[in-house]
């Protein structure tokens, strides 16, 4: 039928480049109220709107007046079906730019964006890849034909192709911590390229592999030029946390530190045990460092947080002027802060540690269930 071809597919990668590149689009997202609050497409051009599929079944007329004319429509559900049978509506309804998002929220969640973050001063290069759907952020070191991935999420043909694209072979795989919000693909791409899989030991006192100890005094070169990467031992968000700094430039602090936020202790049922750690790393242990390191965390909260080009990323003594979980004076203030009025705990925490720690192996579709969601490791993400 005509109308069919007038139908567009697109991409969760060019739906990334209008949030990032701040391009108009409308967004229509039909998945059921719930869904909808707790996660969606988000970003300072997109207009977003609800209406649940069940409510257009009979038609979309109710939905035309919600919809402005002459800008791109996008159509959202959970899998693209839905979406799929509701663009068709509206095109033979007159809408003529309208667009499905292709393997709907799902691809959205998976989606990952490189952004490079900066040169480093042996030669080599940072890369920052952006988990757009999720808040994840995971990183590349590249030098000399060899690469660094750190926090590496699941999908990690990512990696593998970013890497030969840029001629290098991943040779280290690090997590910054033991992750409750999502699957960590530290240990599978590991065990896919050969890579050395290093982990803080004080996170891995239940896990059921083998793996190197990421310690203080233990640094990891990249390539011949030796790029360093320091590990900074920095508890508090879980009992292993550690950051690393690379190339005296950068400071990845994990889930310790974020642009808008800090950290949560309570992802291990440990919040109490854990805040004096938190305070001491933030408050204490990062103050002792060079206060020009550019500070990339493993998640962002908010769309806001993304800077040029997608980055996200602070100086850490803006971050000491600015971010308001480094400034509560008050020690009993600051326990409460972070132990009470906390988000909800990530969809299936429980079983995504319990995956990281090698205790159990869901299937591809599985997993894929268990991070559905936004990200939930910060403190102050309302």
């Amino acid at each position: 039928m005509s109308n069919a071809t007038a139908l567009k597919a697109m991409t969760a990668a060019e739906v990334t480049r209008h949030v990032l590149d701040k391009q108009e689009l409308f967004i229509l997202d039909v998945r059921n109220e719930t869904d909808f609050n707790d996660w969606k497409v988000e970003g300072e051009s997109i207009d977003i709107v609800n209406i649940p599929y069940f409510d257009l079944l009979e038609g979309v007329d109710s939905a035309l007046e919600r919809i402005p004319e002459g800008k791109k429509v996008l159509v959202v559900c959970a899998k693209e079906g839905s979406s799929k049978f509701v663009a068709e509506q509206l095109i033979e309804a007159g809408r003529t730019n309208v667009s499905y998002l292709e393997g709907g929220m799902k691809s959205w969640s998976e989606y990952l964006e490189p952004v490079k973050i900066g040169d480093l001063r042996n030669g080599g290069s940072l890369y920052q890849f952006v988990r757009i759907g999720k808040g994840c952020l995971s990183y590349m070191v590249i030098a000399d034909g060899e690469a660094a991935v750190i926090d590496a999420v699941r999908m990690t043909e990512v990696f593998e192709q970013f890497a030969a694209s840029q001629g290098a072979v991943i040779k280290h795989a690090l997590d910054t911590h033991l992750h409750a919000d999502h699957i960590s693909g530290g240990r599978k791409l590991a065990e896919k390229t050969g890579a050395t899989y290093w982990l803080p030991p004080k996170d891995a006192t239940e896990v059921a592999f083998s793996y190197e100890k990421l310690e203080e005094g233990r640094d990891i070169a990249v390539g011949g030029t030796t790029i360093r990467i320091h590990p900074v031992y920095s508890p508090g968000h879980t009992i292993g946390s550690t950051s690393f700094v690379v190339d005296d430039q950068y400071l990845l602090t994990g889930d310790i530190l974020f642009v808008a936020s800090i950290g949560r202790p309570d992802l291990a049922g440990l919040a109490e045990d854990w805040v004096g750690d938190l305070r001491e790393t933030l408050y204490d242990r990062y103050k002792g460092l060079n206060q020009d390191l550019v500070v990339l965390p493993a998640h962002f909260g908010k769309v806001s947080e993304l800077g040029e080009g997608g980055r996200v990323q602070a100086r850490l003594s803006d971050l000491y002027r600015n971010n308001p979980g480094l400034n509560i004076g008050d020690e009993e203030a600051f326990r409460r802060t972070v132990t009470e009025n906390l988000p909800p705990q990530p969809n299936a925490y429980q079983e995504i540690r319990q995956t990281n720690m090698g205790k159990i192996s869901p299937n591809e579709e599985e997993q894929r269930e268990m991070e559905i969601g936004p990200n939930r490791c910060a403190v102050h993400d309302h």
